[in-house]
């Protein structure tokens, strides 16, 4: 079973739900000390010293099984069960997805889900074919090293690209000098995370390269 972890208010009036990363193919068993959850953890306590105070919940989920398994889409189903249950603790709040790598893609399955606003993605592992109609209406920014060498920069930026002509806005940012594990210039991503989904939930003026379709920080 995927395990929710749950900080902020318990009346929030916005949600952001944090998903992890994984491989193409596994059944192993994700822990929760593996490398994929624990990048995570930064990003949810950014958030939470962002936007708690004003409404902000932060969900963490742990998938049960590391891979995306190809038509399975294991992930997938663990993001719907999470949305599920986020949406019966908190009927009216507005959802931000943020997923690294694979939960960079299980977002863009979900995200036509009815309470999703926000996506963002950080480092998406994307391939041909993957949704972009479920982009139609939201606030989408991906975030990409360039010194990434797992998942393709050009892949996002075309999806990207492709997604602005459904999405109420589409971003794509280049982080210089940083990889895919997200270390070098941590602060700058959990930096444009925060400011991205705390502009577009609370209401906050959000980081104005985004105003435009590419750029880089």
């Amino acid at each position: 079973m995927p395990a929710l972890t749950l900080d902020g208010p318990q009346d929030a009036t916005a949600v952001a739900l944090l998903l992890h990363g994984g491989r193409s193919t596994s059944t192993a068993p994700v822990r929760a000390g593996q490398l994929a959850v624990l990048r995570m953890r930064p990003f949810a306590t950014a958030l939470l010293a962002a936007g708690a105070g004003r409404g902000l919940a932060v969900a963490r989920l742990r998938n049960p099984v590391r891979g995306w398994n190809g038509e399975l889409r294991s992930p997938v189903a663990d993001a719907q069960s999470a949305l599920a249950e986020l949406r019966a603790l908190f009927p009216g709040a507005r959802v931000a997805l943020i997923g690294h790598s694979m939960g960079g893609r299980t977002a863009l399955h979900v995200a036509d889900h009815p309470q999703v606003d926000v996506v963002v993605g950080l480092a998406p592992w994307i391939e041909d074919g993957d949704p972009v109609v479920t982009m139609t209406g939201r606030r989408l920014l991906v975030l990409h090293g360039d010194r990434d060498r797992t998942t393709s920069a050009s892949a996002a930026r075309h999806y990207v690209e492709d997604a602005c002509a459904v999405a109420a806005t589409a971003g794509f940012l280049t982080v210089r000098g940083s990889g895919h594990a997200m270390v070098r210039r941590a602060r700058v991503w959990h930096r444009l995370v925060c400011e991205f989904v705390t502009g577009a939930l609370l209401g906050d003026a959000g980081p104005p390269a985004v105003a435009q379709c590419m750029g880089d920080v």
